[in-house]
């Protein structure tokens, strides 16, 4: 087993290369040399199931493995319970829509803290997860994986830490690290080899290492102020980082296999590429 690429949604050159719809994304990414895509929801599951096992039968056939991110509304650790419980029937539209795909991973934003104690928001969020997993049991739907993402916001939930505790709860639960989320939460804080290695060994200690061995991933550089997250940016920029090379050598030297999903802003799948190229320099 080996890391996989590919893009969030479809890079500008998707319609330049006169591509016009998502069944032919499939082709798109294999000929751009990816293995993976993540369909986008974030303003709404509103892809229907016959579409979604169209996209899934095309993108089997080119062996790439897709994953969905759920939509962007999603409040885990909201103090509203109708908002909580609205949160779960999203999550569980979103696994049905992936089920659909053939794919097994929704990615899923926890929520922010508000005016909220952040242990206040995490109790909520974990007790949010747990009826979230209920839903997908009794549908059927337990082998499908929740990842929770880390975030960029610092008034958000979804530090490192955060994302770990909410994972503990269940096995099938798996980290979704966005190594540009956490660099602009903490204002630049990812620059050396060991920062990164931190959050592998951090992933290792509190999740064992079959989780470590497959967990999902989002990359990109992103421009931040103090607040945390401002705006995506691509491979180009020089100023904000977080650098991919780390993130690549420590996944090979740890025989790691996640889903990488380059999130940069038009050149995601391009971008993506750079990654697996280095990535299989090192192999």
């Amino acid at each position: 087993m080996s890391a996989k690429f590919g893009p969030a949604g479809n890079s500008l050159s998707f319609s330049k290369m006169g591509y016009k719809h998502s069944l032919q994304v499939p082709e798109y990414i294999e000929k751009l040399g990816l293995d993976a895509f993540e369909y986008q929801c974030g303003r709404g599951v509103n892809i229907g199931l016959e579409k979604a096992e169209q996209l899934g039968a095309l993108a089997k056939e080119k062996n790439i493995t897709l994953s969905l991110h759920a939509p962007y509304y999603i409040s885990m650790s909201s103090v509203e319970e109708e908002k909580r419980l609205n949160s779960v029937n999203y999550i569980l539209a979103s696994a049905k829509a992936v089920n659909a795909m053939g794919g097994n991973r929704i990615i899923v934003h926890t929520g922010s803290c508000g005016k909220i104690p952040r242990e206040t928001a995490l109790d909520l969020a974990i007790d949010t997860m747990k009826i979230a997993l209920k839903a997908l049991d009794e549908n059927g739907l337990s082998h499908i994986r929740i990842c929770p993402e880390t975030m960029g916001k610092i008034n958000q939930l979804g530090t490192l830490h955060e994302v770990l505790e909410l994972c503990k709860l269940d096995e099938r639960l798996l980290p979704c690290i966005d190594f540009g989320h956490l660099n602009a939460r903490t204002l630049g804080g990812l620059k050396t080899y060991s920062d990164f290695e931190n959050i592998f060994n951090s992933i290792e200690n509190e999740l064992g290492i079959s989780r470590l061995k497959e967990f999902h991933s989002h990359f990109s550089k992103i421009e931040y102020t103090t607040g945390g997250e401002k705006k995506h940016l691509t491979f180009d920029d020089n100023i904000f980082g977080p650098n991919f090379e780390p993130v690549m050598e420590l996944t090979a030297k740890k025989q790691c296999s996640p889903i990488f999903i380059c999130e940069s802003d038009g050149t995601q799948a391009e971008d993506a590429l750079i990654m697996k190229n280095y990535y299989k320099e090192l192999l």
